[in-house]
């Protein structure tokens, strides 16, 4: 079969060189690595993952025909320290068409070893026999790993079928951003119970819809699911039916991206689309022996998304015709990345180590093999790869460890009698338990480890105040931007920075902001205990309190009702729209007035 060109490669040859500006960035609320809200190009394969805003496509840019004079700039020598490179789409066109355009090769490098970008070109790419045993690894997974989601592909469905298939494709996608998906099961099986189709949906309140969110986090993802219902179903084009391509996706559902876009077009409409994900990126670097950044590098993000398209176009029966093998290729890569090739892969049950870079590399490195390596073209170095620090290349227990690692590298390198045919022969031979446990310890390499970000801790008084008559709770509405945006809360401030608050310090100052909203702080009755919540950036400590407070007392006057305060009962708060941190806190109120 004859793979259609790549968009971004055939505009590469008929057009000049244009740099451009960096792509867009989104100043939303991000759930995603810091990448994931960068808005991609469609001619630059740069990338956009889902974030809880995702942006359309940039413009079209033109590229580069001529890549040697971008090439050119690119440094001779791998070394630790490179000094930085200004991205450009262009550039980074340049970079893929150096990977892409070469022949596949034979060899294995290892990181710390300078070598050229065609290095990355992925032996996956032109192994039908691993693509078909990836495929029969994932018929057999997902007939054990049910997912009510997971469904046969519709062929010659009405279009009522297929806007309930996109619709539910959809849902789950937008549903399995940064939450397991065994949890996942459970809120889309409530949610279809309720919004079977996107009609249901489109007729729902926010604050419905909203409420039935709760507990998944990131709740503007929800509001922006009611967005897309109302928009989809309101416009006189598309009627309830969502775009089948990516660029409609795109353009017309808010909150789809990239990886969204892909999905639903591949699993539903059966179009070759590829879907890159967290486990994706880690799939692939491994396959490309790709020691880079995947959350920060936007030249690496933009090769693994060339990957993923070439791949998917690969694995395509046909150009042009629309069959299930996109989408089951995509599920597939996904599903390796989330049971085998996790951040601690099992590399001995993979279907596809076969054609695994960091696996053969790994291997290379526990039995000293010597495969020819293709010289560096032209003196150009691949700029993606970080090398590895000499004492980071050493393998526990392999042989001649003791020994300085760029000693044992060039035993990996070097010539010597040994012909290539029969270092062949000896990687093909499955290794042992410990042989497998030192290649796992180098595949976890792949792809490079950042430091993380420390995650800010803060603290919050909560005061629960409570009016005797009838027993309702003051309860306030937060911003419509921000963290936890328009969920409903008991009041709530958050204390100092320095997190050294006393049980002494924090009556105080919830007498001082309660006497704020009610003008006297005669009912305060304690503090009930502290609720500790995580989230993804923030470690936050809730410190309870609770007031009651007579109708007698003219105070409760002053209390600030409207759109964003109201009394409500017991039964009202158990409904609400609040955040799971929340939630915990009025359990510990409800104890109190039991």
């Amino acid at each position: 079969m004859t793979r259609r060109k790549s968009a971004r490669i055939a505009a590469q040859e008929a057009k000049p060189l244009i740099f451009d500006e960096s792509p867009n960035r989104s100043s939303d609320d991000a759930i995603e690595p810091s990448w994931a809200s960068r808005a991609p190009s469609s001619s630059s394969a740069s990338f956009a993952s889902d974030s809880e805003s995702e942006r359309r496509p940039a413009k079209r840019h033109k590229v580069i025909t001529q890549t040697t004079a971008v090439l050119a700039t690119i440094p001779k020598h791998h070394t630790t320290s490179r000094p930085p490179i200004k991205y450009t789409k262009s550039y980074s066109l340049s970079l893929v068409r150096s990977i892409f355009s070469s022949e596949n090769h034979d060899g294995r490098v290892l990181p710390l070893r300078p070598h050229p970008p065609s290095y990355h070109n992925p032996l996956l790419l032109s192994s039908p026999s691993s693509q078909i045993s990836l495929l029969k690894w994932f018929q057999k997974e997902q007939a054990t790993r049910l997912m009510p989601w997971r469904k046969p592909f519709l062929t010659n469905p009405s279009r009522a079928d297929l806007s309930r298939r996109a619709y539910e494709v959809w849902i789950s996608e937008i549903m399995l951003q940064q939450t397991r998906v065994a949890t996942v099961i459970a809120y889309w099986n409530k949610w279809m119970a309720k919004w079977p189709t996107i009609e249901d949906l489109e007729q729902a309140t926010e604050e419905e819809v909203v409420n039935m969110w709760t507990g998944l986090g990131y709740y503007s993802r929800a509001r922006r699911i009611h967005a897309g219902a109302q928009k989809v179903v309101g416009d006189e084009e598309m009627q309830g039916l969502l775009p089948d391509t990516v660029e409609g996706l795109m353009k017309h559902v808010p909150g789809v991206g990239r990886y969204t876009a892909g999905a639903i077009s591949a699993i539903v409409f059966g179009r070759a689309e590829p879907m890159v994900d967290g486990n994706v990126m880690r799939v692939l670097s491994r396959q490309m022996g790709l020691m880079g950044d995947v959350k920060g590098d936007r030249r690496v993000v933009d090769v693994l998304w060339e990957a993923a398209d070439r791949l998917v176009n690969a694995v395509a029966e046909k150009e042009g015709e629309k069959s299930e093998k996109p989408g089951l290729w995509g599920q597939a890569l996904m599903e390796l990345g989330s049971t085998i090739c996790t951040p601690k892969p099992q590399c001995g049950i993979c279907p596809v180590a076969e054609s695994c870079m960091a696996y053969a590399e790994g291997l290379g490195l526990v039995r000293g093999l010597k495969y020819g390596i293709t010289d560096i073209e032209d003196g150009i170095a691949c700029v993606l790869c970080e090398p590895l620090e000499e004492d980071a290349m050493e393998v526990p227990g392999s042989k001649g460890s003791k020994k300085k690692s760029q000693q044992h590298t060039s035993k990996y390198f070097e010539g010597s009698g040994t012909s290539v045919a029969k270092e062949k022969d000896a990687a093909r031979t499955a290794p042992t338990s410990q042989e497998l446990g030192m290649i796992i310890a180098h595949a976890q390499k792949f792809p490079l480890k950042k430091p993380k970000k420390q995650v800010r801790e803060e603290e919050t008084l909560v005061c629960a105040i409570r009016r005797i008559s009838d027993g309702q709770y003051l309860i306030s509405r937060r911003p419509d931007k921000g963290l936890l945006a328009g969920l409903w809360e008991f009041p709530s401030r958050v204390l100092p920075a320095s997190n050294d608050s006393t049980p002494r310090s924090r009556i105080t100052q919830s007498l001082d902001y309660v006497s704020e909203i009610v003008g006297s702080t005669g009912g305060y009755r304690g503090e009930l205990g502290t609720v500790p919540w995580l989230f993804s950036h923030l470690r936050l400590a809730m410190h309870v309190h609770l007031f009651e407070f007579d109708d007698t007392d003219a105070s409760l006057e002053a209390v600030p009702l409207g759109a964003n305060h109201r009394w409500a009962s017991s039964d009202e708060i158990e409904i609400e729209s609040m955040g799971t941190g929340m939630k915990k806190c009025w359990s510990l109120i409800k104890v109190s007035g039991e």
